[in-house]
Formats: C-alpha cells, structure tokens, sequence
C-alpha cells in the first residue's frame, strides 16, 4: 500500500509548521511507522531541526525537483527514525526554474512517485506562503494539516488557504481532503485564545484534532539541539501532545473508509472579527 501523503501547511508563518513536521514525523516513526519527511522550505528549517546541517548537503530538494537526481539518492536518514529529503536556500532557484515549465504545479508529485510503497506516511514542510512550492506540495498531498494559533488574525490565513485548496482541487487534484486543524502554541490563561478556539470546535466540528498543543519552553528549546521534543524531553507537555496527534492521525487513517465530513469553509463572520 502506498503511503499518505499530509502537506503540512498555512500561508502564514510563525503558526508552528516546522515544529509540527519534525515531532510528528519523530512521533509516527515511534509508533512505529515508516515516515519520510520532506522539507520543501528553502529556509531548510526542518533540516536543521532533524539534525542535519542544511549548509552540508550533498543533495537536496532543489536536485530533486529539477530533476538533476532521483529522490532516493537525496534521502537522508535521521537519528530518530524518519527518513528526510532536505532543503536549504537553493530551493529558491529551483521554484523560480520551475516557474517557465508545463506541468510545474506536478512536479513534485512526478519525483515523490517512485518512493510511495517504502513508507507509510510522507509528510511535507510547506513553506509560509501560497508559492508554487506549496501548491506542488497540494497538488502531491492526500490531505493538509493546517496548524494555527487561536488569534483571529490567523483566521485570515486559513481562509486563504481553504479557498486555495477548493480551487486547486477543481484544477490538479480533486481528492484532495483537509486532514485536519491543529490548534498550536495554546495557553490556556488568555481569553481570546479560548473564545477563538470554542468559534473553531463550533465551525469546524470534526476537523480540528482533539489533540491541543500548548507553549512549551522545552518544545520551544528542541530545534537548538537538532532534536524533536521526543528526543529531547520525552515527558515534556508538548512530547506528549504531539504523541497524541499521531495517535489521532492513525485512528483517523484507520476510519479512512468511513465518509468524510464536508469541505472546511471558513465562516465569514469570524475573519470579519480580525
């Protein structure tokens, strides 16, 4: 059976994407599945958070998506289990080469193609904006995880992206589904971050995982090291969290059978509130 491929995304940055790519991969891996993480940020943030230095590479993401080399001779095996396809700032040069060439939005999908029955899930880093790089990473993806924190400014951000998918779903890839929402960097002491929250349950219902991560220093500290917090601090509230979160994601796997509940649109009056 081929592997699910989750793109990891939202058009606005700071929401925790990153962090959530590595310690979900490092979490499914523990469970243990075979994950592959794929880092399509020419900022090689998650590189360097699964302990590779992305200023050292012998091939990358940009080799790959220009077609200079196959996937599997760019695969990086990581301490914790989880195989990478790294990146670092050559990435840029490759997104603008791929700007002029048909089927650019596919490309992805193309070179990813021959690696799907080694793993059981792909997750994919997308980086903080609709770029071409992400819709590659939408138009390849089974579903999206969509990370945010509970601000109504973030909500704007959401909207972007689920009009983008509805559209990209009528063009490139129409089985395209939203994984889920991951509420990130809680604390539970603001109010606002509550009452955005309660307007999240009651919009998107099923959609948002039940699993709720909270600011955490040692999460926080976890990338300095080149580690996941499951590395790093195994008993640690955001360990915890996203052991949970993979937890939900192979029970939902599990129910894949089962119908789906309607497309994510996000309701007009809380972005209005932004």
């Amino acid at each position: 059976m081929a592997a699910r491929i989750i793109a990891i995304a939202n058009q606005k940055g700071g929401v925790g994407k990153t962090t959530t790519s590595v310690n979900l991969a490092a979490a499914l891996a523990a469970t243990p599945k075979r994950v592959l993480l794929v880092d399509l940020d020419a900022q090689g943030n998650a590189t360097m958070g699964s302990g590779i230095d992305k200023r050292d590479l012998h091939a990358s993401t940009c080799d790959v998506l220009l077609e200079e080399l196959h996937a599997e001779d760019a695969l990086v095996e990581t301490a914790e289990g989880y195989d990478l396809l790294p990146s670092n700032t050559d990435l840029t040069a490759a997104e603008v080469e791929l700007m002029g060439e048909d089927g650019r939005e596919q490309r992805l999908k193309r070179v990813l193609e021959p690696l799907l029955r080694r793993y059981d899930f792909v997750l994919i880093d997308c980086p903080p904006s609709l770029s071409l790089l992400t819709l590659n990473a939408l138009t390849a993806a089974d579903s999206v995880l969509v990370p945010m924190q509970c601000e109504y400014y973030a909500l704007e951000g959401i909207t972007s992206l689920l009009e983008t998918i509805e559209a990209l779903k009528a063009r490139l890839n129409p089985a395209l589904e939203i994984e889920g929402v991951l509420r990130t960097m809680y604390d539970v002491r603001n109010n606002l971050t509550n009452a955005v929250s309660n307007e999240l349950d009651q919009h998107f219902g099923e959609r948002m995982f039940r699993t709720i991560v909270p600011r955490n220093v040692r999460l926080a500290e976890a990338p300095s090291h080149g580690q996941s917090i499951l590395a790093y601090d195994r008993g640690s509230r955001g360990a915890i969290a996203y052991l949970g979160l993979a937890g939900e994601i192979l029970r939902r796997q599990r129910e894949r059978g089962q119908p789906v509940a309607p497309t994510l649109v996000a309701p007009a009056a809380l972005v209005q509130e932004g």
